[in-house]
């Protein structure tokens, strides 16, 4: 009998249960949710598999509060921690999502020793690395999820102010998630063609600088809480391509070891994701410009990661 994938989220807070229901529509596999908060998984799994007559997905969708219902798992996102607040940033979060995503880690490579680790908590690249250390999993089974949320905010903005659909937009974002992330304009075309044929350099710049500060924009729009539609499509999209093998070129957070003159730090960079996680690492020509920023983007993830006692 043919086995059905599984898929782990950690964490049922508006990311991981949005994250839930786009894999469940998406029928990626059966799918757990666990949380530590009792009754919170199993309510939200319930409704969500109460959907699926009317949505008509097919898929086991369970609740826990027991990594052992996660065992066998082949994709395990991560979204567990606290969430931003309007006045904090990113790294006001570490050193508390660092205890909570190690112990997350900790229990997934516990139950789930041959799965793919996909994180979404904040600070996501520290807490990528944090994932790495505390699972003991090789290198190209624990990616970060930036560059694919990061790089649909940019998109938009582009489409947006093109006049053109959100589905002719290429484009890639690096570095680290957070204020000095590195949108490439020269990797930036629509339908192929160079987006400085649609939109002038000063509307460029100011669509950059709103992509770096596309998360705090929902923050305080929202007040209580923080993004989780698109961070959790993002995710889903990677789920997506490690599941189906679909070997994606997408700008993922990686561990670097000298790509793009980097090492030592997980940070932005165009991957090919299949099923066997980030399969390579594709290392890009960047202008001199583009490569400056990136290198600080990634020295400002060096100097958060230098600061954990793991």
């Amino acid at each position: 009998m043919l086995k059905r994938n599984k898929i782990t989220i950690v964490g049922a807070g508006n990311v991981g249960a949005t994250a839930a229901h786009w894999a469940a529509s998406k029928e990626l596999g059966d799918i757990v949710l666990v949380d530590i908060v009792e009754g919170v998984p199993q309510g939200k799994g319930l409704d969500l598999y109460e959907a699926s007559p009317v949505e008509l997905f097919d898929a086991k969708i369970t609740g826990t509060n027991d990594y052992k219902a996660t065992e066998g798992s082949d994709v395990v996102i991560i979204t567990a921690g606290l969430a931003r607040k309007p006045g904090m940033s990113r790294d006001d979060l570490m050193k508390t999502n660092a205890g909570i995503v190690k112990g997350c880690a900790e229990q997934v490579a516990k139950y789930s020793p041959e799965a793919v680790i996909i994180v979404v908590s904040n600070p996501l690249d520290v807490m990528t690395y944090v994932a790495w250390k505390a699972s003991g999993f090789p290198k190209n089974r624990v990616v970060g999820m930036a560059g694919v949320l990061d790089t649909a905010r940019y998109r938009s903005f582009i489409a947006e102010a093109a006049g053109v659909s959100v589905e002719d937009i290429q484009a890639l974002v690096l570095g680290g998630h957070g204020d000095d992330m590195v949108p490439l304009i020269s990797y930036t075309t629509i339908s192929g063609i160079p987006v400085t044929e649609f939109i002038n350099k000063e509307k460029l710049d100011s669509i950059v600088e709103r992509a770096r500060k596309g998360g705090i924009e929902i923050v305080n729009l929202l007040k209580t809480g923080s993004a989780y539609y698109a961070p959790s499509a993002a995710a889903v999209q990677m789920a997506e391509a490690i599941i189906k093998d679909k070997k994606r070129v997408l700008p993922c957070s990686a561990w670097l070891d000298g790509e793009f003159g980097i090492s030592g730090v997980f940070c932005g960079v165009p991957v090919l994701l299949g099923a066997g996680g980030i399969e390579r690492i594709v290392q890009v020509p960047l202008t001199a410009e583009e490569r400056i920023a990136l290198n600080a983007s990634a020295g400002s993830v060096k100097s958060m990661i230098d600061l954990l006692d793991i």
